[in-house]
């Protein structure tokens, strides 16, 4: 045994004697020669471009409002995508040292950030982030709605309105993302109603035969309270002929002007005074109702009163105001029209007439009262020309 172990030795020593002659090196293992005995380095060039971006990758609750730009220093981007279940809209600029996005961050989204970058030398920088936008109920949204109805044709008198199902309390915000185009040109201007309803009308009535398109780029901009635009939107309709019908309530007459020619002089009754006058000014015809039931209740009225009423099936029904101003067949009046007032403040006539005017009329046709001293006011109905546009265009947020 002990011979055995001084054997082995020997030879270990003899190989590594072997190995250090064959080699011509005595550098430790592990080690590359180079040209000039310099030692080579495993480390790859590494490139002198750097990209910041405005949303810090893995941000959470990011607001749908903020906007994406990526920077570029050092470098020019060779390409920029942001992915969030589709593309996110953006542009390079021109000199590639920034993206910026154009489109609009939705809520509850994750966004991933991919961009290139090359320095002068043609090395590669990559940057890749992610963030996620908070989450909006639908509280937190607001939707718009037009009236009147995508395609519709309609009188001079109706204006282009946007309704929004949540309030918006930030009327600017919104109203910058608000666009009216009108075919031929008119000059106008939008009126807030309230929180929730806008409405755009011309200086004058509508030239006949207008094409309108109304714009609601609303979507993710800013409503205030923390709402936000749901959906951006757009809609078109157009102007029909020009029919406008004035009220002379002392007269009892209605003229009727078709293209500003009259072609229908009308004997109707309006409302008894002083205690059911019909409203003088402008008003708009807001719905058409071949048959409609109409119940004093809805005026305040008990129907089982000695002023109550409660009739079912008037025929050819045009509202005028949401009080409840109608133009309607009234038979039962048919000896009193031409002469006196004693309705409960409808316009009234005789079942042909008011068959005439109905097929004749459009939502959005105008009707003017005079001779009374009980005004019509703009929210009661579409009252819109109720106001000079001097004073209309005040009712705009910009």
């Amino acid at each position: 045994m002990r011979s055995r172990r001084i054997w082995a030795a020997s030879s270990v020593a003899l190989l590594m004697a072997f190995a250090t002659a064959c080699g011509g090196s005595s550098k430790s293992p592990g080690t590359n020669p180079q040209p000039g005995g310099a030692p080579s380095s495993s480390a790859a060039a590494t490139s002198a471009a750097a990209i910041s971006s405005s949303i810090a990758s893995g941000a959470v609750n990011v607001k749908v409002n903020r906007s994406v730009r990526l920077n570029v220093v050092d470098g020019t981007f060779s390409s920029v995508s942001v992915e969030g279940g589709g593309p996110l809209a953006g542009e390079l600029s021109a000199d590639k040292l920034s993206w910026q996005s154009t489109g609009r961050l939705q809520p509850g989204v994750t966004y991933r950030i991919n961009g290139v970058a090359v320095d002068d030398k043609g090395l590669q920088k990559i940057y890749t982030a992610r963030f996620r936008t908070e989450k909006l109920s639908l509280d937190k949204q607001t939707y718009p709605s037009f009236f009147p109805q995508p395609g519709a044709t309609v009188g001079v008198g109706l204006p282009a309105i946007i309704k929004f199902d949540v309030p918006v309390k930030d009327h600017r915000s919104i109203q910058r993302h608000l666009k009216v185009t009108t075919v031929p040109a008119q000059a106008g201007a939008f009126h807030w109603i309230s929180d929730t309803e806008v409405h755009w009308r011309p200086a004058k009535y509508w030239i006949p035969g207008t094409k309108v398109t109304v714009r609601a780029d609303i979507d993710s901009v800013p409503a205030g309270n923390g709402v936000f635009g749901q959906k951006s939107r757009s809609s078109s309709f157009t102007i029909g002929r020009s029919m406008i019908s004035k009220v002379n309530t002392k007269t009892d007459q209605m003229q009727v002007f078709k293209n500003g020619k009259l072609i229908r002089t009308i004997p109707i009754t309006t409302g008894r005074q002083p205690e059911f006058t019909t409203r003088s000014g402008t008003k708009v015809i807001i719905e058409k109702d071949r048959r409609h039931d109409m119940n004093s209740e809805t005026i305040g009225i008990d129907p089982n009163g000695p002023n109550g009423y409660n009739l079912k099936g008037v025929e050819f029904a045009m509202r005028l105001t949401y009080s409840g101003e109608f133009i309607h067949a009234a038979p039962w009046s048919v000896a009193s029209q031409g002469h006196a007032n004693v309705s409960h403040g409808c316009t009234g006539m005789s079942t042909a007439n008011a068959g005439w005017l109905y097929s004749n009329s459009i939502v959005g046709d105008v009707v003017e009262y005079t001779g009374t001293s009980r005004m019509m006011t703009l929210t009661n109905g579409i009252g819109d020309w109720n106001l000079p546009f001097s004073q209309y265009k005040q009712g705009s947020a910009l």
